[in-house]
């Protein structure tokens, strides 16, 4: 069952374009200039009940406008969206009681207020009765252990600790879908993985719909089956996860600690990544070569250590974009 529904989604803005200099800004107050920017062309995606989907691109592809149109915010110049079988342009209202968001940049939360305050808060936004919004923090606070520090003013958390409250406020009202843009921004590693695994932990006690958008691979990587790339306003890719590491760029990561050097320059296949002797670290292009042909190559007596790893998500990515831009 679908939960988001886009066809042929188009946005255009009207910019004011600027002369250089102080003649040049003078002149645009008086006789000014507009360009069209097409920020989306003709996008069409569906999402399922429950799906965990990372919607990805380089900054100015089209993502925030996207969201925006897909929460009621901007109005598209054509095409449709349905969000739980609702028109976001007419049923924003409506649609405000299904779905949360949650910004890393931005802040929903009272900072003078304690965590618990603040949930009581939205969920008198909400009109939801008051024993309700009880449980529901009860069952949050656990799920997001927040028992420490709920009673503590937002201004007094940390930045892993009210992003963690920011999550559960977006959700005291039940929704069905929840945006995350850039959930993990500005986090340590270890905060970063617990914020994942809080999150996977809610898609699968709750079957909340997640739609996610970041710059930080290992929040792609590890919390969203689908990726769905965006770049220059038009749709570039739709495919699974695994597809996409394994199916668009078969190559592999092998690095290996050796007792003898071992020469493969020329060695069609492989790419020299790194060569410091009696450590090496090479690519794979497995349409060419097989890992185990790399192997025989280095002469497994010969290996003292070895690490083999998928290429990294965040150079597949790249690539997909410099494909697209040329």
């Amino acid at each position: 069952m679908s939960v988001i529904e886009v066809k042929n989604l188009c946005k255009t803005f009207r910019v004011k374009k600027k002369e250089k200099g102080l003649k040049g800004s003078f002149k645009s107050l008086w006789q000014p200039n507009y360009k069209k920017v097409e920020a989306v062309q003709n996008i069409s995606f569906e999402v399922e009940k429950g799906e965990m989907i990372a919607f990805i691109g380089p900054n100015g592809a089209g993502k925030s406008t996207t969201i925006k149109m897909l929460t009621g915010i901007l109005y598209p110049d054509s095409g449709s969206v349905s969000i739980l079988g609702l028109d976001p342009k007419k049923d924003r209202k409506k649609l405000a009681y299904e779905i949360g968001t949650v910004f890393g940049q931005k802040e929903q939360l009272w900072t003078h207020l304690t965590p618990y305050d603040n949930f009581k808060f939205f969920g008198a936004i909400y009109d939801i009765p008051e024993k309700a919004v009880e449980k529901k923090i009860e069952e949050l606070g656990t799920l997001f252990e927040l028992e420490q520090f709920i009673n503590t003013p937002v201004r007094n958390l940390s930045l892993g600790e009210r992003i963690r409250c920011e999550i559960v406020a977006s959700l005291i009202h039940n929704p069905k879908i929840l945006f995350l843009d850039e959930p993990t921004i500005g986090l340590d590693p270890v905060v970063k993985e617990n914020i994942r695994a809080l999150i996977k932990r809610m898609n699968k006690e709750y079957k909340t719909t997640v739609f996610l958008t970041s710059h930080d691979v290992g929040d792609i990587e590890k919390l969203c089956k689908r990726v769905v790339i965006v770049n220059h306003g038009k749709l570039v890719l739709d495919d699974s996860m695994e597809n996409l590491k394994y199916h668009y760029l078969n190559k592999k990561i092998v690095e290996a600690k050796m007792k003898e050097k071992v020469n493969l320059e020329g060695e069609d296949g492989i790419s020299i990544l790194k060569d410091k002797g009696y450590n090496l670290k090479i690519e794979v292009d497995t349409k060419k070569k097989t890992v185990a042909d790399a192997l025989k190559l280095l002469n497994p007596d010969n290996i003292v250590d070895i690490n083999i790893s998928n290429m990294p998500l965040e150079d597949i990515i790249s690539t997909i974009y410099q494909g697209e831009d040329k």
